[in-house]
């Protein structure tokens, strides 16, 4: 039988492996000898990368006023791994902790990992920096990092800037950029802008003996990057109107929201009471966040975009407009405020009748403003009660209500604009004016924020549109974000209408007995109307919206001072005082001032 010679194939078989030896060498060579990040990786016990954290950008103010900058402070990581004969007893006193403390922060440390870095003690201050500075060789397996901790120039606009902290663990699964113990912005325009405010973290390798020192760059920083600074903001609001309005509603809960018509700038935005944002930063910020959180007041609440409030007399001007647009009244259509017509909304003031609209914003007549409201819904040209209701429905929200800006305004309420498919499923279809006539007057399910109501102002002052409000007004090559802030947007209601609404505000302040007539100051040309908003959980609301000068407004501003009572006792010299404190640059109705200054609502109350 024939036998088959298989001696040649064991040549194949040296040929492939030898194939594979070469394959092998070269590859070895090309992990050793040409690239070398292998070699790094294999050094992680001499090299350590540091995070260089980049400054977060200033803040400034529409004058260029710094608000907000950065110190430092330094945390003290860990690396659990690389711990060796640690002297427990003296590391805790050199840092002034216990051993429970240490332990505990310790399993912390492990349970996030063995291997990477992690904060033990965060934001150890310059002074206690420099007690561990010269011993830190000791101790192996820690080391210091340097931070920046956010500063303020003065403690004003908690609610508008908003805080930093650390982040959790939702932020660290929503955005890979943060490791744990990074910052970031917590609320306010940090919270909002904080991807143009965090800038981009750097790495630094350094060598580090067996002592635990630092032996210098690894290879002249080859392989270190740069941190990049945040970008710089520059915000609409005025710092010291703020810091005027923050006074000015001291011992008093409400808020403040004042607006530039023209351009939907938001120059002051006070929320009462407020709080110091000092008290959250560094090591107390824990401890200080839960009292505040807990406190009866509710400061971490911001009132000026979240208060949510029945507009009440403010309210009759946006009736008459809408009226006015779909011919329902006309400047000079009259309602008496006597007998069936002043039924079933009484008037609250005594005056002349019948009277006109001007007089009616004037004297806030509420009769006037439930015929005005009533005959919208009865015209027959709109197709009966549902349909008009539907179409006052839209153009009431051509104003901004019922609805977010969506700018850069946090954690904004809509408010309600109560629809007409709400009452068609609340009164199953059979409803009509008389029904839902609580609203002609403010009130019923109407609901609106300070911010809305100084957006109407706003409006009003321009005679049918508005910008946005917003806050940025610039950010460092950011030209794109500041622009689509700046999209006018117009109301159904026609220019030539607003005509009649904002001499009626004139004579509020202007006439004998306009309501807010004590506050008139000549040369300020203050345009204004107040509110007073039921609440059945004690007494009224005081609301007061305003603009200035009447033939070139600058100024508009909405207050509310909850439990403050009619609008004229508080709201409105607030409203004033603002106005002249803006215009002028400084106030000169000292008296009036201090009555407001030493104003307590809260103390008072709780006695």
């Amino acid at each position: 039988m024939y036998k088959k010679d298989y001696s040649s194939r064991k040549y194949v078989i040296i040929f492939i492996f030898s194939m594979i030896l070469i394959l092998f060498i070269v590859k070895l060579y090309y992990l050793q000898v040409v690239e070398n990040k292998y070699t790094t990786s294999a050094k992680n016990l001499v090299i350590r990368t540091v995070t260089e954290y980049p400054m977060r950008g200033l803040i400034y103010d529409r004058n260029g006023k710094l608000i907000v900058y950065n110190d430092a402070v330094y945390d003290l990581m860990v690396i659990p791994r690389q711990i060796k004969n640690l002297d427990t007893n003296e590391f805790c006193t050199l840092l002034n902790i216990d051993t429970v403390y240490f332990k505990k922060r310790l399993k912390k440390a492990i349970h996030y990992s063995r291997y990477k870095p992690s904060v033990f003690i965060k934001q150890l201050s310059k002074d206690e920096y420099a007690k561990i500075e010269d011993k830190m060789y000791k101790f192996k397996g820690f080391f210091v990092q340097r931070r920046a901790l956010r500063k303020y120039t003065t403690p004003i606009a908690g609610h508008l800037l908003g805080s930093v902290g650390e982040v959790n663990q939702r932020d660290l699964k929503r955005d890979s950029y943060y490791r744990s113990g990074d910052y970031i912005g917590k609320s306010g325009i940090e919270r909002f802008y904080e991807k143009l405010l965090r800038g981009t973290k750097g790495t630094t390798m350094i060598q580090v003996d067996v002592h635990n020192r630092n032996k210098g760059s690894y290879q002249n920083g080859k392989y270190d990057t740069l941190a990049v600074s945040g970008k710089n903001l520059t915000l609409s609001i005025d710092a010291d109107l703020q810091a005027y309005g923050e006074r000015l509603m001291q011992n008093k809960v409400g808020s403040i929201v004042v607006i530039e018509p023209k351009s939907g700038d938001i120059l002051a935005m006070v929320s009462s009471p407020g709080f110091d944002l000092n008290l959250l930063i560094g090591r107390s910020r824990s401890k200080n966040y839960t009292r505040l959180r807990n406190d009866s007041l509710k400061p971490l609440m911001n009132r000026a975009v979240m208060g949510a409030y029945p507009p009440g007399s403010t309210f009759k001007m946006i009736n008459a407009l809408v009226a006015l647009q779909e011919h329902a009244i006309t400047p000079n259509t009259k309602f008496t405020c006597q007998g069936p017509e002043s039924r079933p909304i009484k008037c609250t003031h005594h005056h002349k009748t019948p009277l006109a609209l001007n007089e009616a914003i004037k004297q806030s007549c509420n009769p006037y403003f439930w015929n005005t409201f009533k005959s919208l819904l009865n015209k027959p040209s709109l197709g009966g009660t549902h349909n008009a209701y539907e179409k006052w429905y839209n153009d009431v929200r051509s104003f901004g209500f019922g609805q977010k800006f969506n700018t850069d305004i946090p954690f904004e309420l809509k408010g309600n604009i109560p629809s007409r498919a709400y009452f068609d499923k609340v009164y199953r279809g059979s409803w009509n004016a008389l029904t839902v006539r609580s609203l002609a007057i403010g009130q019923g399910e109407i609901l609106v924020t300070p911010i809305q109501l100084a957006n109407l102002v706003a409006i009003i002052a321009n005679k049918g549109y508005y910008y946005p409000p917003h806050f940025l007004k610039q950010a460092d090559g950011e030209d794109s974000i500041v622009a689509k802030f700046k999209t006018k947007v117009t109301t159904v209601v026609k220019p030539q209408y607003f005509d009649v609404v904002q001499h009626a505000m004139r004579d509020v302040f202007a006439m004998e007995h306009g309501t807010a007539h004590y506050y008139e100051v000549d040369s300020l040309q203050q345009c204004g109307k107040t509110g007073t908003v039921q609440n059945p959980h004690g007494e009224d609301h005081s609301l007061f919206i305003a603009f200035a000068p009447y033939n070139d407004p600058k100024i508009a501003v909405s207050v509310v001072v909850e439990n403050g009572g009619y609008g004229s006792k508080w709201a409105a010299p607030i409203a004033s005082l603002l106005m002249e404190k803006y215009l002028t640059g400084t106030v000169k109705r000292k008296r009036l001032e201090k009555r407001i200054l030493n104003g307590d609502l809260i103390h008072h109350k709780k006695k």
